[in-house]
């Protein structure tokens, strides 16, 4: 049986990450309180943000951006949307 994690975003047990998703304590604190399920919809998200508004990961202004967006997904408040961006009907 897979573990769960009380989900920061979702507020209630969920599958939880089998490993920290990023190096370092941030990683490990993700891991603790970030759903599989939540961590799979904010890469996604993340995706679409490097792509529509053309990231460079090599800079680090671009890097702080997404932690923050990162950080407003996780905590269910309003997030930067690619623009132009239609989601597909399930």
């Amino acid at each position: 049986m897979s573990q769960t994690v009380f989900c920061r975003k979702y507020q209630q047990e969920l599958e939880a990450l089998p490993f920290p998703p990023l190096p370092g304590k941030k990683g490990q604190e993700i891991q603790a309180s970030v759903s599989k399920k939540a961590w799979e919809e904010w890469q996604a998200l993340q995706t679409r943000l490097i792509n529509e508004k053309h990231l460079n990961m090599l800079d680090p202004a671009s890097r702080e951006y997404l932690m923050e967006q990162m950080e407003r997904f996780l905590d269910n408040l309003e997030t930067d949307q690619a623009e132009g961006y239609v989601p597909r009907d399930s």
